[in-house]
């Protein structure tokens, strides 16, 4: 039967509606907001780890000395530049010693009199003893002969005065010897303290080093403490890295350790961790370690960056997922699971990690469970999510 062409005319909008509603149903729930998250799922997988520590750092000196004079003086000459090898105890710079050397003329000399002084006052006690033992010998004999009759009392009282007055005078010489030896050993001690100054006034190396910075020019003047000459010693480089404190757990001295030099990034160098400061940066989150050569290289240059690798023990055995799998959702740490198509969140525990993206689980999965590694956007619990071999537009 022929349909009215009115009726045909609706039921064929009618059925246009439908199929325009349809598309857009279609396109809503595969591509638009109510759409499923697509994911892109990792296998827990058993595997061998080796987990290491990667930081950032530059070449230092661990033994540095900034060398200049105690106190406020003129530099008179510098004799070494920047690069100059010097060995231990030879002379880099001189300070002007303005009066110096006339001071430690005159200290000298006041010391010489001070010892003469000590050795008359020590004639002088030696003679004042002789002199106690004579009286004193005499006023005993007088005394003997009292009691036998041959002299009389003030005889014996005259020869009791003269050893008391003795014994006073002997006193008296051991007190000024003790006076002229403690006057000598102030006066040594001045000049002792000028020679000192004079000796500080010429600027050695302490060490067999190299000369990284002349800080003061011949006329300048510098204050106490300020250097002039400043030197490492080349034997003691080590580089002082950077680390995440994130992944600063298992550090430990002695650690071996890789090193690339900026300007030799084909050659590692070995090396072992020597310091572990004991407090880290609250700015930056970062603990700084101190890792040395095992072989001091040559032509390293201070201040040159460095990557260091901190090997940490193999785990043989370990349940793994790649590290962009692992999730923070407030304070718990776990990974995304597809339950029945919606998205469930599970809290796991972790181990070591490696530095081509490897994390070891230690609780929370088992061997051959899949977890969300990449997923379009993030995720919450329940949503609807889609299994897919890769994302569009980064390559996962």
């Amino acid at each position: 039967m022929k349909l009215p062409a009115r009726f045909s005319s609706r039921l064929g909008l009618i059925l246009f509606g439908l199929g325009l509603l349809a598309a857009f149903a279609f396109v809503v729930l595969r591509t638009g907001p109510l759409a499923a998250t697509r994911v892109v799922l990792a296998k827990v997988e058993t595997r061998e780890l080796k987990p290491a520590i990667f930081g950032i750092g530059s070449v230092e000196a661990r033994h540095a000395f900034d060398l200049g004079p105690t106190v406020a003086s003129r530099v008179l000459r510098v004799r070494v530049d920047v690069g100059d090898r010097v060995e231990a105890g030879q002379v880099v710079a001189e300070m002007d010693p303005v009066d110096l050397d006339q001071r430690l003329a005159a200290a000298e000399s006041a010391y010489r009199r001070a010892a003469f002084a000590v050795d008359s006052a020590a004639a002088a006690a030696s003679e004042a003893a002789s002199r106690k033992a004579l009286a004193t010998a005499n006023a005993e004999r007088f005394e003997q002969l009292r009691q036998q009759g041959f002299v009389s009392q003030e005889a014996v009282e005259v020869k009791r005065h003269e050893a008391q007055a003795a014994g006073a005078a002997h006193m008296a010489s051991q007190a000024s010897l003790a006076a002229a030896r403690q006057d000598a050993a102030r006066l040594r001690a001045e000049r002792a303290a000028v020679g000192e100054q004079r000796a500080n006034s010429v600027l050695r190396s302490p060490v067999a080093g190299v000369v990284t910075a002349r800080k003061a020019e011949p006329g300048s003047t510098v204050v106490a403490g300020q250097g002039v000459i400043r030197l490492v010693d080349p034997t003691s480089l080590w580089v002082t890295t950077r680390i995440d404190q994130a992944r600063a757990a298992g550090l430990k001295l002695g650690m071996p350790a890789s090193i690339v030099l900026r300007s030799r990034p084909q050659a590692p160098l070995a090396g072992r961790v020597a310091r572990l400061e004991p407090a880290g940066d609250s700015v930056t989150e970062e603990r700084l370690v101190q890792v040395a050569f095992d072989q001091q290289a040559q032509d390293i240059s201070l201040g040159e960056l460095a990557e260091v690798t901190l090997a940490l023990p193999v785990v043989a055995q370990a349940l793994s997922l790649p590290n962009a799998a692992i999730q923070h959702r407030g304070e718990q740490v776990g990974v995304w699971r597809v339950v029945d198509g919606e998205a469930r969140f599970r809290p796991v525990t972790l181990g070591a990690q490696t530095l081509d993206g490897r994390v070891q689980i230690l609780t929370g999965l088992a061997q051959g469970e899949q977890v969300v590694a990449y997923s379009e956007k993030a995720l919450s619990e329940g949503e609807r999510v889609q299994a897919v071999a890769r994302l569009a537009g980064n390559g996962r």
